[in-house]
């Protein structure tokens, strides 16, 4: 039977790291995968994450499974940082999380938990999107449509086609947004356009789906949630998918959330119950290693303020980055300012290269970046920066 099996294309972004480790050039440069790397370009392992682990360590008493909706340390400390401590929401019973196996897993889990119990919604996605989101609801049976998003011409949100789709998406469908860090573009939602997203989702009967992923990596812990915090103001119902691969460096531990708001504390607990099923299904229960790292910094107020520390070193590297491409591709003689690369936020940039140019940067400078023109500013070592802006600019 196997033989009538068609091999699958490359994953669009983990097949390129997978043809990057295979490139012999020396001077290969990879800023394909969404991974955090220091100047000397390794991804560190936070000091409270670390000390996290130690104190685990020497308590750790037994390794049985988990519940279903997984470590109930985890799920108490993630509600807070979504809403904030003591939000009326959490007092009234109306928020509900589950842990999950990475932001790509809560993602799952809603995806099967719609297919399930809204088996004719859409959801819609924003254009361009994370490679994955499509991805993710098709292999759930959840069909997916587009809004408009992203304005090519000026590298900015095109805010008012934007709304215009938004307002256009029928009662009882999906909308996915992106908390902050928009992947791939790095344009946001302004702070003060929110307010105007979450009216016409309510107006429209339309429940969002915030994709909160890199937290702390854009403006801060708490300028971040800006967008899913005035959300929660106009909409009774929501579904936040949120993770700690970026904001924690936990990329193998695979720990995210999802953090349902429902119109009262019956419905939050009809809802949970649901994705239960969902996940019983399908893992049956989350790993622990991950969660009672997050959940022990969280819960300690010295290692809390570590993280803070170790969080703002990591977000300020990505916008130092941003600001030496701008400087060095004028330096150069770009003839495309990159000026808006430091506006954008987060890890990601959209470069505007064409599919063309991105091969030949791979063909001839062995620099690996996703076919859509998307960069992980992050994956640079301060020693590439120069390296890279001379091959794009080739390029161009």
């Amino acid at each position: 039977m196997f033989e009538k099996v068609e091999p699958a294309a490359p994953d669009a972004i983990l097949g390129l790291n997978e043809a990057f480790q295979a490139d012999s050039n020396p001077n290969k440069i990879n800023l394909s995968v969404g991974q955090f790397k220091d100047a000397e370009g390794k991804t560190p392992i936070l000091g409270c994450v670390k000390q996290a682990e130690e104190e685990l360590l020497k308590s750790e008493s037994s390794k049985g499974y988990l519940g279903i909706v997984g470590d109930t340390n985890y799920g108490k400390m993630v509600p807070g940082l979504l809403f904030g401590e003591g939000h009326q929401l959490l007092a009234e019973n109306r928020v509900a999380t589950v842990q999950s196996p990475g932001g790509t897993g809560a993602l799952r889990i809603v995806a099967d938990f719609i297919a399930t119990n809204f088996p004719s919604s859409t959801v819609w996605l924003s254009n361009p999107t994370w490679p994955n989101h499509p991805n993710i609801f098709k292999a759930a049976g959840v069909p997916t449509k587009s809004y408009a998003y992203y304005d090519e011409s000026d590298f900015s949100l095109n805010y008012d086609a934007m709304m215009s789709d938004l307002a256009k998406v029928p009662a009882g469908d999906f909308v996915m947004l992106h908390g902050c860090c928009h992947n791939p573009t790095g344009v946001d939602i302004a702070d003060d356009q929110w307010n105007a997203v979450g009216e016409v989702l309510k107006i429209g009967g339309v429940t969002p789906i915030v994709d909160f992923a890199y937290q702390g990596f854009g403006s801060g812990i708490e300028e971040d949630a800006i967008g899913v915090r005035t959300l929660a103001k106009h909409v009774d119902e929501m579904i936040v998918c949120s993770s700690f691969s970026k904001n924690f460096g936990l990329y193998c531990e695979r720990i995210g959330a999802v953090t349902t708001v429902a119109a009262d504390a019956d419905a939050s607990a009809a809802v949970i119950s649901r994705l239960k099923k969902c996940i019983r299904a399908n893992y049956s229960n989350p790993p622990a290693h991950g969660a009672k790292i997050v959940a022990k910094v969280l819960g300690d107020e010295a290692l809390t303020s570590q993280w803070h520390v170790e969080l703002a070193e990591m977000r300020n590297r990505i916008l130092d980055l941003r600001k030496q491409i701008a400087a060095t591709m004028k330096s150069l003689g770009s003839p495309v300012d990159f000026r808006f690369i430091t506006e954008q936020r987060g890890m990601f940039s959209f470069t505007g290269l064409t599919r063309e140019q991105v091969q030949k940067l791979r063909d001839e400078h062995s620099l690996y970046i996703v076919g859509n023109g998307r960069i992980n500013v992050a994956g640079l070592r301060d020693s590439q920066v120069e390296i890279a802006c001379k091959a794009i600019i080739d390029v161009l």
